[in-house]
């Protein structure tokens, strides 16, 4: 039997460029909104529901409204490299926002969905007013995938040399429902998006966190310490990838969120 109570369906809202974006919707709608936002080559109820993070929310008087990010599970998955900026998933979020019609909202994002919460929060602080970004780095890891020799394997079969890259397309395949063109896409697409620094941090109170075995550990503690209103969280035992089933993180996650409400 699961752990977690069985998943809503979808419900669609269009993006500012008609881009069919997945949401799911849990807990009271009267009750404080939580927007979850997944990492890249994840879905939402991979990262949110299946961690049992939405049902901790909900039971701790949270709503959650999580997004299959675009390329991700049931949203649409463009295969054009122009369909993945950084800016294009800020207005995914933000559409996402609207179209709820929600305020004072709480931000919740792991990895990608956590770069993508940074610039979110930064360019709508009247909806967004405090933050949980998890495994977040200070400059884009998958600017240094190789691009060639990605798309080159879900062209052709050609192998991947290079080691990163080969990673990502494993972990990217190894996701049921995941389109390796569209990944690909997104990879190439954001190769030039803006970074998280210090000059554009949010002001909103933010938990960030990293686990204690993330190879980004060290540059998201410097990002945390420059950040005008963010404490920083390390999540004992855990690498970057399974950092968002830990318990830690989400008691911490909660706590603060009650305590920023």
């Amino acid at each position: 039997m699961s752990l977690v109570p069985d998943a809503p369906q979808p419900t669609f809202v269009i993006s500012q460029d008609s881009t069919r974006i997945a949401t799911y919707d849990f807990g009271d709608r009267d009750a404080p909104a939580v927007v979850a936002v997944h990492g890249f080559a994840s879905a939402a109820l991979l990262n949110w529901h299946a961690s049992g993070w939405t049902r901790d929310l909900t039971r701790a008087g949270h709503r959650v409204v999580a997004i299959d990010q675009r390329g991700h599970g049931r949203s649409a998955k463009p295969h054009r490299p122009a369909d993945y900026s950084m800016e294009t998933l800020v207005a995914d979020v933000t559409a996402v926002i609207d179209t709820y019609l929600l305020d004072d909202v709480a931000y919740l994002g792991y990895s990608l969905g956590a770069r993508v919460g940074w610039h979110t929060a930064d360019l709508i602080p009247d909806r967004i007013t405090r933050a949980v970004l998890g495994g977040i780095p200070d400059a884009d890891p998958m600017r240094r995938v190789r691009v060639d020799e990605a798309r080159a394997f879900v062209e052709s079969g050609t192998p991947v040399q290079d080691r990163l890259t080969n990673e990502y397309l494993t972990m990217a395949a190894g996701v049921h429902g995941n389109d390796l063109t569209a990944i690909v896409a997104m990879v190439e697409g954001m190769r030039d998006s803006v970074e998280p620094t210090p000059e554009n941090a949010p002001a909103q109170p933010m938990l960030m966190a990293a686990g204690s075995e993330d190879g980004i550990l060290e540059a998201s503690k410097r990002l945390a310490a420059r950040a005008p209103h963010a404490e920083f969280l390390e999540i004992p035992g855990r690498n970057h990838f399974n950092a968002p089933t830990s318990r830690v993180f989400r008691d911490a996650a909660i706590a603060f969120l009650d305590a920023t409400r």
